[in-house]
């Protein structure tokens, strides 16, 4: 296959819930035995990269494999289901779908036509290839975060009503399956975490590169410091950098324990202080505030049978997860994309690892 080829799931594919969910003895053990000695639920929104076919033709022509995958958190997919295989401490689930046929880590819209209309709108009024500001309306993109073109604009209204007719059908068939097993697995951890005591955490896993995309693929271009990840890792809870309270904005995982969990991070990785933050430069988006409103619930009830729930965001920095030699490779022009170092991503996996034991 041509590297400048989009990588496409065949047309009518349909996911399981065991086709997205991992965890240590897989095939040996049950998912039962896992949630039953388990105490972090790890989840990739944004792991999947393979555009489902029926979506093929509402693409920009110029989203080659490099953009489709720079548009992804696809890094963190080797990471995660390698941590699957060496911790009995945790289960993962991941996301089939890529990001563009709806971000699972954005509010979903009350209505889909509407939503996209007006980020077509916004699009069109920017110009082509311009920055623009599509919060509120981003849960599916025409324009990937480089402001190239995803999705053509249709051409009259019953093409946008086809068009989100036709993403909303395809997402119910993996990125549903995801949301509704994710789900399922929080009450699952929920209901034995109650009957037993003790900690349940969900962590919601990605990756940001430090630098974006030329349009001739080329991933160079330094973002404003404001925007840049530290060296490692992200910890967000919806709070500020010590993980406090920040306004009005409840946090996700309680202070003390997020300050703890950036400690562990630091050890278990081998690195400064500097190389871990809270909250900096995200605090967190959906999946950890709806899983955190849910614990909210929980709270009196949790609090009579010595339970602990806690919501976390992990935003890794994409260079550290790709190593040095795949980041070079991505630094150049170029239409494809890299092939995971597995040393690389079993170092990673063990710390993480490390660091949810020490935590």
């Amino acid at each position: 296959m041509d590297e400048a080829s989009r990588d496409l799931i065949p047309a009518g594919t349909t996911f399981t819930a065991d086709d997205v969910t991992w965890w240590a003895g897989k095939g040996e053990r049950s998912l039962d035995q896992a949630i039953a000695e388990a105490d972090v639920l790890v989840s990739a929104p944004h792991a999947g990269a393979a555009i489902p076919e029926e979506l093929d033709r509402f693409l920009a022509p110029e989203f080659t494999r490099r953009l489709q995958y720079d548009y992804t958190d696809v890094s963190t997919s080797a990471v995660v289901r390698r941590w699957a295989e060496i911790d009995p401490r945790v289960v993962v689930v991941e996301n089939p779908h890529p990001r563009m046929v709806r971000d699972p880590n954005r509010a979903r819209p009350a209505s889909l036509v509407d939503d996209l209309r007006e980020a077509f709108d916004r699009v069109r009024t920017a110009g082509r290839g311009n920055r623009v500001d599509l919060g509120g309306v981003d849960a599916i993109r025409p324009v990937t975060f480089s402001f190239f073109p995803l999705i053509e604009p249709p051409t009259s209204d019953a093409a946008l009503v086809d068009l989100a007719a036709a993403f909303e059908d395809v997402a119910d068939r993996g990125l549903g399956v995801y949301e509704r097993t994710r789900d399922e697995l929080i009450e699952r951890f929920v209901t034995r975490t109650m009957a037993g005591g003790g900690t349940f955490t969900t962590l919601s896993f990605h990756d940001t590169m430090n630098t974006t995309t030329r349009i001739d693929g080329a991933v160079d271009v330094p973002r404003e410091p404001a925007d840049r990840l530290p060296d490692v890792v992200a910890l967000s809870n919806r709070g500020d950098a010590n993980g406090d309270r920040r306004g009005d904005d409840a946090v996700t995982m309680d202070p003390a324990r997020l300050r703890a969990l950036a400690a562990a991070h630091r050890m278990a990785f081998g690195v400064p202080d500097g190389a871990v933050q809270c909250n900096q430069p995200y605090l967190g988006s959906q999946e950890i505030i709806r899983a955190g409103a849910r614990f909210a619930q929980l709270a009196n009830d949790a609090a009579v049978h010595g339970a602990t729930f806690d919501a976390v965001q992990a935003e890794f920095l994409r260079e550290f997860l790709l190593g040095d030699a795949n980041t070079a490779v991505l630094r150049a022009p170029g239409t494809g994309w890299v092939t995971p170092d597995a040393a690389h991503v079993d170092r990673i996996a063990h710390a993480c690892r490390d660091a949810w034991d020490a935590y």
